[in-house]
Protein backbone atom coordinates (compact mmCIF):
# COMPACT_ATOMS: atom_id res chain seq x y z
CA UNK A 1 0.00 0.00 0.00
CA UNK A 2 2.71 2.36 0.71
CA UNK A 3 5.22 1.18 -2.24
CA UNK A 4 1.67 1.87 -4.50
CA UNK A 5 0.99 5.24 -3.03
CA UNK A 6 5.03 6.16 -2.92
CA UNK A 7 4.71 5.33 -7.18
CA UNK A 8 1.85 7.22 -7.60
CA UNK A 9 3.43 10.52 -5.73
CA UNK A 10 6.41 9.95 -8.05
CA UNK A 11 4.17 9.74 -11.36
CA UNK A 12 2.30 12.55 -10.12
CA UNK A 13 5.69 14.78 -9.87
CA UNK A 14 7.43 13.52 -13.21
CA UNK A 15 4.56 14.75 -15.23
CA UNK A 16 4.86 18.20 -14.15
CA UNK A 17 5.53 20.68 -16.80
CA UNK A 18 8.34 22.11 -14.86
CA UNK A 19 10.37 18.92 -14.08
CA UNK A 20 9.95 17.63 -17.72
CA UNK A 21 11.51 21.15 -18.64
CA UNK A 22 14.46 20.35 -16.35
CA UNK A 23 15.37 17.32 -17.49
CA UNK A 24 15.67 18.17 -21.29
CA UNK A 25 18.04 21.53 -20.32
CA UNK A 26 20.40 18.93 -18.28
CA UNK A 27 20.60 16.61 -21.08
CA UNK A 28 21.44 19.37 -23.41
CA UNK A 29 23.99 20.82 -21.12
CA UNK A 30 25.61 17.18 -21.22
CA UNK A 31 25.34 16.79 -24.90
CA UNK A 32 27.17 20.58 -25.26
CA UNK A 33 30.01 19.52 -22.60
CA UNK A 34 30.79 16.32 -24.59
CA UNK A 35 30.84 18.03 -27.89
CA UNK A 36 33.69 20.51 -26.31
CA UNK A 37 35.54 18.14 -25.05
CA UNK A 38 35.33 16.05 -28.04
CA UNK A 39 36.44 19.33 -29.88
CA UNK A 40 39.41 20.47 -27.82
CA UNK A 41 40.73 16.78 -27.83
CA UNK A 42 40.53 16.28 -31.62
CA UNK A 43 44.58 18.29 -32.15
CA UNK A 44 45.95 16.61 -30.02
CA UNK A 45 44.98 12.85 -31.46
CA UNK A 46 45.53 14.20 -34.74
CA UNK A 47 48.70 15.30 -33.97
CA UNK A 48 49.87 12.13 -32.31
CA UNK A 49 48.54 10.32 -35.63
CA UNK A 50 50.65 12.03 -37.91
CA UNK A 51 53.81 11.79 -35.42
CA UNK A 52 53.20 7.82 -35.52
CA UNK A 53 52.88 8.07 -39.22
CA UNK A 54 56.21 10.07 -39.21
CA UNK A 55 58.16 7.45 -37.26
CA UNK A 56 56.91 4.55 -39.66
CA UNK A 57 58.14 6.40 -42.67
CA UNK A 58 61.31 7.32 -41.60
CA UNK A 59 61.93 3.57 -40.37
CA UNK A 60 61.10 3.10 -43.71
CA UNK A 61 63.62 5.55 -45.17
CA UNK A 62 66.66 4.20 -42.97
CA UNK A 63 65.38 0.44 -44.04
CA UNK A 64 65.67 0.49 -47.71
CA UNK A 65 67.02 4.35 -48.15
CA UNK A 66 63.79 5.69 -49.38
CA UNK A 67 61.57 8.73 -48.84
CA UNK A 68 57.83 8.82 -48.59
CA UNK A 69 56.30 11.80 -49.06
CA UNK A 70 52.25 12.71 -48.07
CA UNK A 71 51.08 12.51 -51.66
CA UNK A 72 50.93 9.11 -51.61
CA UNK A 73 54.09 9.02 -53.70
CA UNK A 74 57.06 6.95 -53.08
CA UNK A 75 60.45 7.91 -54.51
CA UNK A 76 63.42 6.06 -54.20
CA UNK A 77 66.68 7.76 -52.92
CA UNK A 78 69.02 5.48 -55.30
CA UNK A 79 66.98 6.44 -58.97
CA UNK A 80 64.83 9.46 -60.16
CA UNK A 81 61.68 7.18 -60.90
CA UNK A 82 59.07 7.70 -58.76
CA UNK A 83 56.09 4.97 -57.72
CA UNK A 84 52.58 5.71 -56.46
CA UNK A 85 51.71 3.53 -53.64
CA UNK A 86 48.95 4.27 -51.70
CA UNK A 87 50.03 5.48 -47.84
CA UNK A 88 47.45 4.06 -45.42
CA UNK A 89 47.44 3.26 -41.90
CA UNK A 90 51.52 2.77 -42.55
CA UNK A 91 50.92 -0.09 -44.99
CA UNK A 92 53.12 1.56 -46.73
CA UNK A 93 56.38 0.71 -45.50
CA UNK A 94 55.01 -3.28 -46.29
CA UNK A 95 53.80 -2.18 -49.92
CA UNK A 96 57.63 -0.95 -50.02
CA UNK A 97 59.07 -3.44 -49.04
CA UNK A 98 57.63 -6.04 -51.53
CA UNK A 99 58.20 -3.96 -54.90
CA UNK A 100 61.94 -4.51 -56.21
CA UNK A 101 63.87 -1.49 -56.68
CA UNK A 102 64.45 -0.47 -60.59
CA UNK A 103 67.17 -1.11 -62.45
CA UNK A 104 69.81 1.50 -63.72
CA UNK A 105 70.14 2.52 -67.25
CA UNK A 106 73.55 1.81 -68.36
CA UNK A 107 75.17 5.08 -69.55
CA UNK A 108 76.14 4.22 -73.17
CA UNK A 109 80.13 4.50 -73.66
CA UNK A 110 81.39 7.77 -76.16
CA UNK A 111 81.67 5.30 -78.76
CA UNK A 112 78.38 4.34 -78.74
CA UNK A 113 77.26 8.10 -78.59
CA UNK A 114 79.55 8.30 -81.85
CA UNK A 115 77.31 6.17 -83.77
CA UNK A 116 74.12 7.62 -82.59
CA UNK A 117 74.85 10.79 -83.83
CA UNK A 118 71.51 12.39 -85.08
CA UNK A 119 71.12 15.75 -87.51
CA UNK A 120 74.75 14.51 -89.51
CA UNK A 121 74.68 13.58 -92.98
CA UNK A 122 76.49 10.77 -94.78
CA UNK A 123 78.55 13.42 -96.97
CA UNK A 124 79.78 14.97 -93.19
CA UNK A 125 80.86 11.24 -92.30
CA UNK A 126 83.37 10.49 -94.95
CA UNK A 127 86.83 10.92 -94.47
CA UNK A 128 88.62 14.24 -96.48
CA UNK A 129 89.79 12.29 -99.14
CA UNK A 130 86.53 10.84 -100.20
CA UNK A 131 84.84 13.63 -99.72
CA UNK A 132 87.26 16.03 -102.10
CA UNK A 133 87.00 12.73 -104.63
CA UNK A 134 83.12 13.88 -104.53
CA UNK A 135 83.25 17.45 -104.62
CA UNK A 136 85.10 16.93 -107.90
CA UNK A 137 82.02 15.98 -109.76
CA UNK A 138 80.21 19.34 -108.93
CA UNK A 139 80.56 22.51 -111.24
CA UNK A 140 81.65 26.00 -109.83
CA UNK A 141 78.39 27.09 -108.69
CA UNK A 142 77.15 23.92 -107.35
CA UNK A 143 80.44 24.16 -105.23
CA UNK A 144 79.57 27.49 -104.07
CA UNK A 145 76.10 27.28 -102.98
CA UNK A 146 77.68 24.18 -101.03
CA UNK A 147 79.70 25.90 -99.14
CA UNK A 148 76.76 28.33 -98.07
CA UNK A 149 74.82 25.54 -96.28
CA UNK A 150 76.41 24.99 -93.10
CA UNK A 151 79.58 25.10 -91.38
CA UNK A 152 80.80 21.52 -92.52
CA UNK A 153 80.05 21.77 -95.81
CA UNK A 154 81.57 25.27 -96.29
CA UNK A 155 85.19 23.87 -94.96
CA UNK A 156 84.86 20.70 -97.17
CA UNK A 157 83.75 23.07 -99.82
CA UNK A 158 86.84 25.91 -99.37
CA UNK A 159 89.38 22.83 -99.16
CA UNK A 160 92.04 23.42 -101.59
CA UNK A 161 92.28 19.91 -103.52
CA UNK A 162 88.69 20.39 -104.33
CA UNK A 163 89.49 23.21 -105.83
CA UNK A 164 92.37 22.19 -107.43
CA UNK A 165 90.60 19.39 -108.82
CA UNK A 166 87.90 21.92 -110.47
CA UNK A 167 90.92 24.04 -112.34
CA UNK A 168 91.85 20.88 -114.13
CA UNK A 169 88.62 19.81 -115.25
CA UNK A 170 87.27 23.70 -116.71
CA UNK A 171 91.05 24.85 -117.22
CA UNK A 172 93.75 22.70 -117.82
CA UNK A 173 96.05 20.10 -116.37
CA UNK A 174 99.08 21.77 -116.98
CA UNK A 175 99.68 23.80 -114.35
CA UNK A 176 99.77 20.51 -111.88
CA UNK A 177 103.05 21.85 -110.27
CA UNK A 178 101.69 25.41 -109.52
CA UNK A 179 101.03 26.23 -106.34
CA UNK A 180 99.23 29.15 -106.22
CA UNK A 181 100.10 31.89 -103.32
CA UNK A 182 96.05 32.44 -102.20
CA UNK A 183 95.01 28.95 -102.67
CA UNK A 184 93.57 27.48 -105.73
CA UNK A 185 90.06 28.57 -104.85
CA UNK A 186 91.08 32.78 -104.98
CA UNK A 187 93.28 31.15 -108.30
CA UNK A 188 90.12 29.67 -110.34
CA UNK A 189 88.22 32.80 -109.09
CA UNK A 190 91.32 35.13 -110.93
CA UNK A 191 91.27 32.37 -114.09
CA UNK A 192 88.08 32.33 -114.64
CA UNK A 193 87.87 36.37 -114.48
CA UNK A 194 90.61 36.57 -117.08
CA UNK A 195 88.71 33.84 -118.90
CA UNK A 196 85.53 35.62 -119.32
CA UNK A 197 87.32 38.80 -119.89
CA UNK A 198 89.09 37.10 -123.11
CA UNK A 199 85.50 36.36 -124.02
CA UNK A 200 84.65 39.67 -124.26
CA UNK A 201 87.11 40.26 -126.54
CA UNK A 202 86.14 38.10 -128.88
CA UNK A 203 82.48 39.34 -128.95
CA UNK A 204 83.85 42.67 -129.83
CA UNK A 205 85.11 41.57 -132.76
CA UNK A 206 82.00 40.21 -133.37
CA UNK A 207 80.19 43.26 -132.94
CA UNK A 208 83.04 45.20 -134.92
CA UNK A 209 82.52 47.71 -131.76
CA UNK A 210 86.03 50.10 -132.40
CA UNK A 211 84.46 52.00 -128.91
CA UNK A 212 84.43 48.87 -127.03
CA UNK A 213 87.59 48.04 -128.43
CA UNK A 214 89.28 51.67 -127.45
CA UNK A 215 88.29 50.97 -123.37
CA UNK A 216 89.36 46.83 -123.74
CA UNK A 217 92.61 48.61 -124.15
CA UNK A 218 95.25 49.99 -122.03
CA UNK A 219 96.06 53.33 -123.22
CA UNK A 220 99.97 52.71 -123.17
CA UNK A 221 102.78 53.30 -125.94
CA UNK A 222 104.22 50.09 -125.07
CA UNK A 223 101.16 47.49 -126.24
CA UNK A 224 101.24 45.88 -129.48
CA UNK A 225 98.76 44.21 -132.08
CA UNK A 226 100.05 41.39 -134.68
CA UNK A 227 97.32 40.32 -136.83
CA UNK A 228 97.22 37.35 -139.24
CA UNK A 229 98.81 39.20 -142.23
CA UNK A 230 101.89 39.67 -139.95
CA UNK A 231 101.73 43.36 -139.43
CA UNK A 232 102.46 44.65 -136.28
CA UNK A 233 101.17 47.97 -134.64
CA UNK A 234 103.06 49.14 -131.84
CA UNK A 235 100.94 51.75 -129.50
CA UNK A 236 97.76 52.69 -128.58
CA UNK A 237 96.71 55.21 -131.11
CA UNK A 238 98.16 52.52 -133.97
CA UNK A 239 96.38 49.48 -132.33
CA UNK A 240 92.81 50.92 -132.76
CA UNK A 241 93.44 52.31 -136.74
CA UNK A 242 94.84 48.19 -137.25
CA UNK A 243 91.35 47.39 -135.47
CA UNK A 244 89.40 50.38 -137.63
CA UNK A 245 90.78 48.15 -140.88
CA UNK A 246 89.93 45.18 -139.82
CA UNK A 247 86.07 46.25 -139.06
CA UNK A 248 85.93 47.94 -141.89
CA UNK A 249 86.75 44.27 -143.68
CA UNK A 250 83.57 42.94 -145.86
CA UNK A 251 83.72 39.39 -144.90
CA UNK A 252 82.11 38.33 -142.10
CA UNK A 253 83.71 37.61 -138.62
CA UNK A 254 82.41 34.05 -137.71
CA UNK A 255 84.77 32.29 -135.76
CA UNK A 256 84.79 29.34 -133.00
CA UNK A 257 87.34 29.87 -130.09
CA UNK A 258 88.44 25.99 -128.79
CA UNK A 259 91.57 25.01 -126.40
CA UNK A 260 91.88 28.08 -124.14
CA UNK A 261 94.45 27.93 -121.83
CA UNK A 262 95.21 30.66 -119.36
CA UNK A 263 98.04 31.61 -116.51
CA UNK A 264 97.72 34.64 -113.95
CA UNK A 265 99.71 36.35 -111.96
CA UNK A 266 99.58 39.29 -109.64
CA UNK A 267 98.97 41.61 -111.54
CA UNK A 268 99.56 39.61 -115.62
CA UNK A 269 97.70 36.79 -117.48
CA UNK A 270 98.36 35.51 -120.53
CA UNK A 271 95.60 33.31 -122.54
CA UNK A 272 96.82 30.97 -125.70
CA UNK A 273 93.72 29.43 -127.84
CA UNK A 274 92.87 28.48 -131.23
CA UNK A 275 90.44 30.22 -133.56
CA UNK A 276 88.71 28.22 -136.26
CA UNK A 277 86.80 30.73 -139.39
CA UNK A 278 85.93 26.94 -141.40
CA UNK A 279 86.70 24.07 -139.36
CA UNK A 280 87.86 22.25 -142.65
CA UNK A 281 90.95 24.43 -142.65
CA UNK A 282 93.52 24.80 -139.76
CA UNK A 283 93.03 27.19 -136.89
CA UNK A 284 94.65 30.44 -136.32
CA UNK A 285 97.27 30.31 -133.13
CA UNK A 286 95.82 33.39 -130.90
CA UNK A 287 97.53 34.52 -127.99
CA UNK A 288 96.60 37.77 -125.48
CA UNK A 289 98.29 39.66 -122.87
CA UNK A 290 96.48 41.43 -119.79
CA UNK A 291 97.41 43.88 -117.38
CA UNK A 292 95.46 44.82 -113.88
CA UNK A 293 95.47 48.30 -113.48
CA UNK A 294 93.25 50.48 -111.48
CA UNK A 295 90.97 47.29 -110.09
CA UNK A 296 90.44 45.91 -113.81
CA UNK A 297 91.94 43.99 -116.64
CA UNK A 298 93.59 45.46 -119.63
CA UNK A 299 94.55 44.20 -122.71
CA UNK A 300 98.53 45.23 -123.98
CA UNK A 301 99.21 42.51 -126.49
CA UNK A 302 97.06 40.52 -129.51
CA UNK A 303 99.23 38.13 -131.69
CA UNK A 304 97.37 35.94 -133.95
CA UNK A 305 98.61 33.43 -136.76
CA UNK A 306 98.26 30.90 -139.47
CA UNK A 307 99.52 27.45 -138.33
CA UNK A 308 99.09 25.31 -141.68
CA UNK A 309 100.91 28.48 -143.72
CA UNK A 310 98.24 28.66 -146.39
CA UNK A 311 98.67 32.78 -145.46
CA UNK A 312 96.86 33.87 -148.68
CA UNK A 313 93.79 31.84 -147.72
CA UNK A 314 93.02 32.71 -144.54
CA UNK A 315 94.75 35.48 -143.98
CA UNK A 316 91.39 37.97 -142.60
CA UNK A 317 92.50 40.87 -140.57
CA UNK A 318 92.05 40.54 -136.48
Amino acid sequence: MEISSIFSIALTVLTQPFFVAATASALCFLLALLTLVRLFSLPYYLNKFRSSINSDASSVTKSCHCTCSCNGTITSSGSSSTTSIPYLNGLGAQLLEATPPPTPTPTPTPAVLGDRRTGVSMMEELVPEITTHALSYLDYPSLCRLSMTNSLMRKAANDDNAWKALYHKDFTLEQDSVTPINGWKVYYAATRAIVNFNAEFFNIVREKSLTAMSHFWLNADYVKCIHASGELFSGYNAVMQSWQLVFNWEQGLNFQVRDVRARVLKDMAWVTMKRYLDMDTGPFNVTNVFEFHNGRWYMVHHHSSVMNGEVEQQIVHG
